[in-house]
């Protein structure tokens, strides 16, 4: 059945009220795989120990998270073939190591690509600070419906992005997951059964549990810190495209363009010599 684009158009806010603590940013940290290769190296401790500890800026994803609400009954959309396509983060202001947030929730465009092909739904969440009313971060992600497709909607419009340099990287940053990734990440609040499940992840066409598109965007994102040699508060923003999944213990390699304050990657499986990630863009302060 087409999806109810106007219903889904007009949804109203769905508001989140998350309270964290450093243990939780701690937790996210290691859930992407920080100090996975030298817990005594100095620029990963910070980000798992309280001393002097500092957020990830792609912690951002995991705050005020709505959870997978489009496999809620209402919606009706086909939520077992839904996958993550794109994700962007924009950072207005260093993220706290633990505090109260408020997130908002709407949905900005859905783009019909046709029956068969399916949709693109996009959605953003704001993020605050829940004492101070700061702008913390824009969180927008991608949703590619691929059983909603031919409900009669305009493909014109949709995000094009940006080619990657026809050139060899400027640098690569490589850095390994863990067997057990997904089964850490999955604690800072995706349970997607898929990521942990091997008789459903079978059922979905996988060999065995796949880690989540996210924390993939999380380990970049320390690949990314590493590269451009700057403090978490340096990143301003950081966006691209999902293109296949990632098995926990996998190597991933960062490949980077440097042009700058703007910054163009992509990730790599190193053992299946597969792009996992591309098109990505960072801006940096």
């Amino acid at each position: 059945m087409p999806l109810d684009y106007e219903m889904l158009m007009r949804l109203p806010h769905r508001e989140i009220r998350h309270v964290y603590t450093k243990r939780d940013t701690i937790l996210y940290a290691l859930g992407v795989g920080a100090a996975n290769e030298d817990p005594l190296d100095s620029s990963e401790l910070r980000y798992v120990y309280e001393e002097g500890l500092e957020a990830l800026p792609t912690m951002a994803v995991v705050l005020a998270y709505p959870g997978f609400w489009q496999k809620e009954p209402q919606y009706k959309l086909d939520w077992t073939r839904i996958v993550h396509g794109e994700q962007a983060i924009q950072i207005h202001r260093p993220l706290p190591c633990e505090g109260e947030v408020h997130g908002i929730v709407t949905v900005d465009e859905i783009f019909d690509k046709g029956a068969e092909k399916g949709a693109l739904l996009y959605w953003r969440r704001e993020l605050y600070d829940g004492p101070t009313g700061d702008h913390l971060a824009t969180i927008r992600q991608g949703s590619f419906l691929r059983g909603d497709g031919g409900f009669g909607g305009t493909s014109e419009g949709a995000p094009v992005p940006l080619p990657l340099p026809d050139r060899a990287p400027d640098c690569s940053i490589v850095l390994p997951t863990r067997r057990d990734q997904a089964l850490i990440y999955r604690l800072s609040g995706d349970y997607n059964p898929l990521h942990a499940d091997p008789q459903v992840a079978r059922a979905a066409g996988f060999e065995r549990p796949i880690l989540h598109g996210l924390c993939t965007f999380g380990v970049l994102g320390r690949a990314l810190l590493r590269a451009v040699e700057v403090p978490p508060g340096g990143v301003e923003r950081m966006e691209g495209r999902f293109s296949s999944p990632v098995y926990p213990g996998e190597t991933i390699r960062a490949d980077f363009w440097l042009d700058g304050k703007s910054v163009q990657f992509r990730g790599v499986s190193v053992e299946r010599q597969t792009i996992i990630f591309n098109n990505g863009l960072a801006g940096l302060r």
